[in-house]
């Protein structure tokens, strides 16, 4: 271990942020004062929560969602571009991801209230059309209109956002290298102070229990997981996942166990992994393929209990089955000289 590893002071901090936790772990030199850090990433989560919460009806995104067909709002910019990126993978993906999903989410009972028979039969009954098509965004003013009826939520890409502004309060202050995340959301800045890649685990999709599946080696690279495991409503004996079908305006009925993408920012890791969990294996994987997405797909098998298939450049090698981790690109010990993800790496 080098003298620098062995000089420095870990910090590991974390709080309440979206109903679960925040997380950032770093190293700095012997007498440095974390405070000011810690209240930065607190107050930076606090305003992705503030911008785009579907839980708080004061939220930016709330009042978006509320205003007239047609009438042009002023958005605050971090909101906007969060919107413009959502729309752009809504386009990318063939609308398999898709913001515009209020409706149904909230009828379904994964927002605040309880599940509605009525919400959901009106969900699964309208025209549906994709927030692509019902936005419009003029970055350069700071604002937006919808062009037609819309609820937004932004679940599917807010999280992974707020983990990249984590990341940038770091940067910030001059910091270099960092893991942060919130709730399994990731993001690595750099190498650790030992020269090794930051290590982080795949989860088992298992309701039961928080156990790892496979393990990834990080560098300057983002990973976002959705999975059927751990968010889900009962239905007739059935348990269905809080991942909606963008063309039913209902859970999705046979999804992967889940999808884990490595990206380069956490809200695009986050936005895809959603994008492929709605497409499966087959479309999903042909789409990674296509755009070069570096994706994880974990199904349940009978015989075997889970099978990985990994698809893109990182994680081609990952494909198996078996009840314990996967082999290949996403198993490695992280240690110095040993290949780790790094999308950013990858187009140097």
């Amino acid at each position: 271990m080098s003298k620098t590893s062995t000089e420095s002071v870990r910090h590991a901090l974390g709080g309440a942020t979206m109903g679960t936790r925040w997380s950032a772990l770093f190293y700095t030199d012997p007498g440095f004062d974390a405070a000011p850090i810690r209240s930065s990433l607190r107050a930076a989560v606090e305003e992705v929560d503030a911008q785009m919460s579907t839980w708080r009806p004061e939220s930016d995104l709330v009042r978006f969602s509320g205003a007239p067909v047609g009438q042009w709002m002023n958005l605050p910019d971090r909101l906007i571009a969060v919107l413009r990126l959502g729309l752009g993978i809504g386009r990318a993906s063939g609308g398999a991801f898709d913001i515009g999903l209020g409706d149904a989410v909230a009828a379904w009972g994964f927002g605040s209230a309880a599940a509605s028979p009525d919400g959901i039969r009106a969900a699964m009954e309208r025209r549906r059309e994709p927030a692509h098509e019902l936005l419009e965004l003029d970055p350069s003013a700071g604002m937006a209109r919808k062009l037609g009826p819309v609820t937004l939520d932004l679940n599917g890409i807010a999280k992974g956002y707020g983990v990249d502004r984590l990341a940038e309060v770091l940067t910030g202050f001059g910091l270099k290298a960092g893991l942060v995340g919130i709730d399994g959301e990731m993001r690595a800045l750099g190498l650790r102070p030992d020269g090794r890649a930051w290590t982080v685990a795949v989860e088992a999709p298992d309701p039961d229990r928080r156990t790892p599946h496979s393990l990834l080696a990080l560098e300057d690279a983002a990973v976002a997981t959705s999975g059927d495991y751990r968010h889900w409503v009962d239905v007739g004996g059935r348990r269905l996942s809080h991942s909606m079908d963008p063309w039913r305006g209902a859970p999705l009925v046979s999804p992967p166990a889940s999808v884990t993408v490595v990206a380069r920012t956490c809200a695009e890791a986050d936005a895809w992994a959603t994008a492929l969990m709605v497409l499966g294996v087959e479309d999903g994987g042909r789409l990674a393929d296509r755009l070069g997405l570096h994706a994880l797909f974990l199904t349940r098998d009978a015989e075997s209990g889970i099978r990985a298939s990994g698809r893109g450049p990182l994680l081609a090698r990952t494909t198996g089955s078996g009840r314990g981790c996967a082999p290949g690109a996403a198993r490695t010990d992280a240690a110095p000289g040993h290949q780790v993800l790094s999308p950013a790496a990858r187009r140097r």
